[in-house]
């Protein structure tokens, strides 16, 4: 099998040295992950609210209000916050004022400015600030009321303090009976596109790097290789493993990227890479066959990116399947990127476990055994043929 392992080597050599797979390999991937996460991706939590203002009384109160909230509170100029909301790095900016301060701490009126994103989230986050700020309001409008009727600051802020510690505040419990919201809840804000764009880059990556064997056929490479003392098996198979490695080596890529930049949960990460070998063999399989049947090298790119597409977009990795009707979903199933996502998706958001997902695993490893077979034959067949 060495010589099986140096032509796979060759060929993931070949794949990497090509200059124009350094954007579409290793950035764009990531850049639809983003824009993804943007578009369906849910708010991750309570939110976030960047603070501008000096240091005052009424900045501690309310950024302390919003983290008791859930709210994730970060303080910065007033340049940099409004930089941050209009990047959409925060939900919602937050603009204290010296005069606010002054106006707090004399139990005055206050006027804040609040400037929204223009994210998903921000409405939700926006309503939470406001329940800080009134909460803030009322707990003055107590103060001074206790204030009027003769009872210091300090005892009658203790004993507001010791009030609403005794209080159990009243539970609200939302339940959504939407049958997509109760699927995806939970999931981090870039946790759905990160798996339909690691399938959908998978096989384009494999397709498009069928060229490189009409090369090798062109070439004479493969001839010159059978020449030696490698048997067609083994020719075969390095073919095959190289492309494997190809698929592999990119989807790998994307699941490590986006864990580490966009915080993407995989689940199990034993059983995510089990299912991404599995895809990976399909596709591995997919490009021999476009490689060996095809004799020219932008035929063969332009069909393997037509068909990626296709295949990815009618498989869930544009539009997330979940959004599908139920008879394009049933549809949508003669693609092997539709097992894969529904095998993704009980891993990342229901903890599945082997036995779970075996059914989605016996569908890919069927289809894989199918092209791997088409095309090592096809390979076979064209190796007699003239290019």
């Amino acid at each position: 099998m060495r010589a099986a392992r140096a032509i796979a080597a060759v060929e993931l050599k070949r794949f990497l040295r090509d200059r124009s797979n350094i954007f579409f390999v290793f950035i764009f991937p990531l850049l639809l992950v983003l824009v993804l996460g943007a578009q369906f991706g849910g708010g991750g939590g309570a939110g976030s609210v960047s603070v501008s203002g000096a240091d005052s009384a009424l900045r501690t109160a309310a950024t302390s209000a919003l983290r008791a909230n859930g709210v994730t509170v970060t303080v910065a100029s007033t340049d940099a916050v409004r930089e941050r909301v209009a990047r959409g790095q925060t939900d919602v900016g937050l603009f204290i004022s010296p005069a606010a301060a002054t106006a707090y701490d004399g139990g005055e009126d206050v006027t804040l400015e609040v400037v929204p994103g223009s994210q998903q989230g921000t409405q939700a986050t926006l309503q939470r600030v406001r329940t800080a700020v009134a909460g803030l309001a009322a707990e003055r409008g107590q103060l001074a009321a206790l204030a009027a009727a003769g009872i210091p600051e300090a005892p009658a802020r203790a004993a507001l303090t010791g009030a609403r510690d005794s209080m159990t505040p009243p539970s609200l419990a939302v339940v959504d009976v939407n049958q997509i919201s109760q699927e995806l809840s939970g999931l981090g804000k870039f946790d759905l596109g990160a798996a339909g764009e690691t399938l959908l880059f998978v096989f384009l990556a494999s397709l498009t790097g069928s060229a490189t064997l009409i090369q090798t056929r062109r070439l004479g490479v493969m001839a010159r290789t059978l020449s030696a003392p490698v048997s067609a098996g083994q020719a075969m198979i390095g073919q095959a493993t190289g492309r494997f490695a190809i698929a592999m080596f990119q989807g790998a890529y994307i699941m490590v990227a986006t864990a580490v930049l966009f915080q993407v949960s995989w689940g199990n990460i034993w059983l995510s890479l089990l299912v991404l070998a599995t895809f990976s063999a399909v596709a591995a399989g997919a490009a021999m066959l476009i490689g060996s049947l095809l004799d020219n090298e932008a035929a063969a790119s332009g069909v393997g990116i037509g068909l990626g597409l296709v295949l990815a977009a009618l498989g869930g990795c544009m539009l997330p399947l979940d959004f599908f009707p139920a008879t394009l979903r049933t549809i949508a199933h003669i693609t092997p990127h539709a097992w894969a996502y529904d095998a993704f998706a009980q891993i990342q958001r229901h903890d599945a476990s082997l036995v779970d997902i075996a059914p989605q695993l016996a569908v890919l490893v069927a289809m894989a055994v199918a092209t791997l077979t088409l095309g090592t034959l096809a390979l076979r067949r064209s190796m007699a043929r003239a290019l």
